[in-house]
């Protein structure tokens, strides 16, 4: 391992920059500069043994840290000077193997034609830089090191030859007997874009529905950023809201940094895939090497746009790279270092299962993270943040029209099958509201998740009637039915219906159903929501269920079969109680809201997920009945019908996601356009 390198600085381009959050961002520090240790959790290096649990034990080692490296992040940080530059006191050692900031090795060994990286380092004073590597199981290596003195400039050229599987690289730093100023510090190739000498440009593409301030806070922090933005043709903001983000106060100061490249079009509301496919459609139009399709609700971590580019542009074919995403309430919390469908259920999965949702960065860190060092190979990425090349576009479509929900999955799929891969890269990111803090499962977008998984099935699943996805949803209706979410169930309902009329209803489907859902709210009483507990009748009973206790335990899958038979005879059968009839019977929290507990009262309150309101929930015998009939006859005709309704929708698919189709439903939507 060489220090000084024979590379000309003028052979290598910038791929990844050391970052540094703002000042007031002190609780994201841990996600790009690390006090912690840099032991990590190592694996055995043979695992002949019992796999699950040699993992099992690495991850409870890695549980037991819980607490240290937060603490110590933020009690012994440096003093951050700006974006690129940092200073420690004399005695302080800090680490930059962390998410935003480590080098993901393996990603760029895999995809990109790039064989070594070459870290540069500029700094003034005393100390020592020492250089880290990992591999696939997380065992840390000391790679080289160098003594610091005065004002240095500092290279390694490092190999990517070992990181077929996973591993990064990464630096630390020791301030010795004097301070430490890091001035900057970047990783550096001596490669060549795939688009030619410049690489390619992009379209940041933002679909909101009312959430104005968010919008102009995105705006607001790309205007600040415009270094980060040399590579964006264009900022679109796709505005299908009755509120306008162009009527915000705020709204001229912001975009007056973006001036020249930045455009609001205003449209219908056509959903999700709607605002996300006129993103696509504008892409191809202004000829746009790229699209980078971005949620509304976000904070966006403004380098996360120059790196995805930047990737793409080095990759060694046309590839969909996305970022990942960070709880927005607890900003250092990764919801999901990548996803995949899993082909049984056509349903959401994680790659391996020894990784976590909701792992904690702050509490672990990347280091002492074992499966975080492993690459991670994905069916698809979200579309909180996903860069699509126009030329991807151009040859599978656009979104189909599915108005909200699975969207970006059946596009990950759909590239798959074409032989387009998928990236979700590590050190690309931005804060989201977690699915955990809401609940989408159930009131009107049930509809879309019923609807829009069956399509995925029915276009993608390899196996005869979509193995076990038809039936997963007759369970479903039957757990949403006995929990008396009947508005929920309707909406499942009206789906199937709506899927067996064949695909020529989806594009019309996107400006005319989810008025038809949202105007039966009315019709069920499980589907008001109001904000006070005090606006419903006090809870009464007389003779409880669970004996009283607020043990409400699952029945288990050995007596589930049972369990479900008695369930749905005494909901069926047995008379609503009537004190029930004029009050609740319990009231329960959102985390106690599970259909087996439901199921066993004849009314109760719940609190919805948001935590801003309640429903009351009252048994309906008659309504049971007719739910449970309808959904069994549904999927009767789906499971008769599965083969011959597959060959209708893979056949329509590249039709109804085609441009011209697009073209014709965005004309007759398309409200207004303002540049700035």
């Amino acid at each position: 391992m060489m220090t000084t390198t024979q590379i000309s600085p003028t052979q290598l381009r910038v791929l990844q920059r050391v970052i540094l959050p703002e000042a007031v961002q002190t609780d994201v520090i841990p996600l790009y500069i690390d006090s912690g240790g840099a032991t990590g959790v190592q694996l055995p290096t043979r695992l002949d043994g019992d796999a699950s649990k040699t993992i099992a034990q690495a991850t409870a080692r890695q549980d037991q840290n819980t607490g240290a490296n937060y603490g110590s992040a933020q009690s012994s940080a440096p003093d951050m000077l700006s974006r690129r530059s940092t200073h420690l006191g004399a005695g302080k050692t800090v680490s930059f193997g962390t998410y935003f900031n480590a080098f993901p090795a393996s990603y760029w060994r895999r995809w990109t034609p790039l064989k070594s990286v070459t870290l540069r380092l500029e700094t003034s004073g005393q100390g020592m830089v020492v250089v880290y590597k990992s591999n696939a199981r997380g065992v840390i290596q000391r790679v080289d090191a160098k003594v610091l003195s005065g004002l240095e400039k500092t290279e390694f050229e490092l190999s990517l030859a070992p990181f077929g599987d996973g591993g990064w690289y990464w630096f630390d730093l020791s301030a010795t007997t004097e301070d430490l100023t890091l001035v900057e510090a970047e990783w550096c190739g001596a490669i060549t874009p795939r688009l030619g000498e410049n690489g390619g440009k992009a379209t940041v593409q933002i679909t909101t529905m009312n959430k104005v301030q968010y919008c102009i806070d995105n705006i607001r922090s790309l205007g600040e950023n415009l270094d980060a933005l040399e590579t964006v043709q264009e900022i679109l903001i796709v505005d299908q809201g009755t509120e306008k983000v162009s009527d915000h106060p705020d709204f001229e100061e912001v975009v007056k940094p973006l001036s020249g490249k930045f455009r609001i079009i205003n449209q219908a509301n056509l959903g999700g895939s709607g605002g996300f496919a006129r993103g696509m459609f504008e892409s191809v139009n202004n000829g746009s090497d790229y699209v980078m399709l971005l949620d509304d609700d976000v904070v966006v971590e403004p380098e996360s746009i120059l790196r995805l580019i930047t990737f793409a542009d080095y990759c060694k074919n046309p590839t969909i790279v996305g970022g990942h995403m960070f709880d927005m309430y607890d900003r250092s919390v990764l919801h999901a270092f990548g996803e995949v469908v899993n082909p049984w259920r056509t349903f959401y999965d994680k790659p391996h299962d020894d990784m976590s949702l909701g792992h904690d960065l702050g509490k672990s860190n990347l280091r002492s993270t074992h499966w975080m060092h492993r690459r991670v190979d994905v069916d698809y990425n979200g579309w909180w943040m996903c860069l699509i090349p126009t030329d991807v576009i151009k040859q599978i479509g656009l979104s189909l029209p599915l108005f909200l929900k699975w969207d970006d999955a059946e596009y990950g799929l759909r590239a798959k099958a074409a032989g387009i891969a998928t990236v979700s890269f590590p050190g690309a990111g931005l804060w989201h509201v977690s699915w955990q803090d809401k609940d989408d499962s159930v009131g009107w977008q049930a509809y879309f998740h019923e609807r829009n998984r069956l399509i995925t099935a029915l276009i993608h699943s390899p196996f005869e009637k979509g193995g076990s996805v038809l039936r997963e949803s007759l369970f479903l209706d039957v757990k949403h039915a006995l929990s008396m979410q009947y508005y929920t169930e309707e909406g499942r309902l009206m789906a199937i219906e709506d899927l067996l009329s064949g695909p020529e209803h989806l594009h019309p489907s996107l400006s005319e159903r989810l008025p038809v859902i949202r105007g039966k709210v009315k019709e069920f009483r499980d589907a008001q929501l109001k904000s006070d507990f005090d606006d419903y009748p006090q809870p009464k009973t007389t003779k409880p269920p669970f004996k009283g206790r607020r043990n409400f335990s699952s029945p288990g899958y050995q007596k589930l079969i049972p369990w479900t038979i008695s369930t749905v005879g005494r909901q069926l059968f047995k008379p609503v109680d009537d004190l029930a009839k004029k009050h609740p019977q319990i009231q329960l929290n959102y985390s106690e809201n599970r259909w087996w507990t439901v199921s066993k009262f004849d009314s109760l309150l719940v609190t919805n997920a948001e935590g801003t309101g309640v429903f009351w929930y009252q048994r309906d015998p008659k309504k049971l009945r007719e739910n449970l009939a309808r959904a069994t006859k549904l999927h009767a005709k789906l499971f008769s019908g599965w083969a011959d309704l597959s060959r209708q929708y893979r056949e329509a698919a590249d039709r109804v996601a085609s441009y011209d189709a697009w073209a014709k439903t965005f004309e007759k939507h398309t409200e207004s356009e303002l540049t700035r």
